[in-house]
């Protein structure tokens, strides 16, 4: 069965609740106390995420047999009462070990529903993606706050650049495919055919850790889930210099941030000069009528002139 998404006018815009914050670190008042060891946070982050996942679960009759005007969108509630016998999430979901981006050697266990797969493209860790979303928090830090609670929220799709929200968001989206074809109605209005819709259960050093955004109520350390529902993607190019980020990826990672050739603190993705020589980097790879990109290597010496700062 085709499920048709319809919508007036595409905001295009980057929220700033889903944009990634600084670094642990960054305070400079005399009284900020450091954040917590990220390697000794994430067994005990791992464990209430997966507290959720075993008393909890999702609208999955729903989506096996939809009653008429779904909306496809997932819904959680208790396993509990009336809804004892229902499936539990724990045992409906993936997984994949992820990096966290701060600290080194420290990984995760991310986990992600797919409720719905797409029929079109899956996108890259450095696309721009159209979504609609909710963003919720686990909190077991602040006894004043709601243990979860919607803290940001779009139905109407939304472009955002992948490289610039949390990273687990970033890192589950990347699994879905997006909708196989949308179709501009004589209104104004598009509408999506057979788009993705999924979420993503993470742990707080993929999320926003100690740096909430500003003006939030998310309590530091707190958990975060995300549903959303994925319709296009668009290839991406942060820098202009002519290369997708996907192959601003020199050592093959999936991650956009590590690669920095000219050790300049700009990564290759961000960096329009990856070698540093002086000569940009679209002046250094041919790119042709098609957009299919040929790195060349003027001296042979198996590196390509784009990274290679005396070729």
């Amino acid at each position: 069965m085709k499920k048709i998404l319809k919508y007036g006018v595409l905001l295009l815009t980057i929220l700033p609740a889903l944009v990634a914050c600084g670094g642990d670190d960054d305070n400079t008042d005399p009284n900020f106390v450091p954040a917590r060891d990220r390697g000794e946070e994430e067994p005990l982050s791992t464990v209430i995420v997966e507290e959720y996942l075993n008393t909890h679960f999702y609208n999955y009759e729903e989506f096996a047999n939809p009653p008429a005007n779904f909306d496809y969108k997932i819904k959680f509630d208790t396993i509990a009462g009336e809804n004892a016998d229902k499936i539990r999430l724990i045992d409906q979901v993936s997984s994949k070990i992820v990096k966290d981006r701060v600290t080194e050697g420290v990984t995760y266990k991310l986990y992600y529903l797919d409720a719905l797969q797409g029929a079109g493209e899956k996108p890259t860790f450095g696309d721009f993606a159209t979504v609609s979303y909710e963003g919720i928090y686990i909190n077991e830090e602040e006894s004043t706050s709601p243990y979860t609670k919607l803290f940001d929220s779009s139905v109407t799709p939304v472009k955002f650049d992948l490289t610039t929200i949390v990273n687990g968001l970033q890192d589950a989206i990347i699994e879905f495919e997006t909708a196989s074809n949308f179709t501009t109605n004589p209104d104004g209005s598009i509408s999506f055919e057979d788009y993705g819709v999924g979420a993503v259960f993470m742990q707080a050093g993929l999320g926003y850790y100690v740096n909430p955004p500003p003006g939030s109520d998310i309590p530091l350390y707190s958990q975060l889930i995300f549903t959303f529902q994925l319709y296009a993607k668009e290839t991406g190019d942060q820098d202009g210099d002519g290369l997708p980020t996907f192959m601003e990826d020199p050592n093959g990672n999936g991650l956009e941030e590590d690669d920095d050739t000219d050790g300049d603190v700009a990564p290759n993705f961000d960096d329009a000069d990856d070698d540093g020589d002086g000569r940009p980097t679209r002046d250094e790879i041919v790119i042709d009528s098609q957009g299919n990109v040929t790195f060349t290597d003027t001296d042979g010496d198996g590196i390509p002139d784009h990274l290679d700062a005396d070729s």
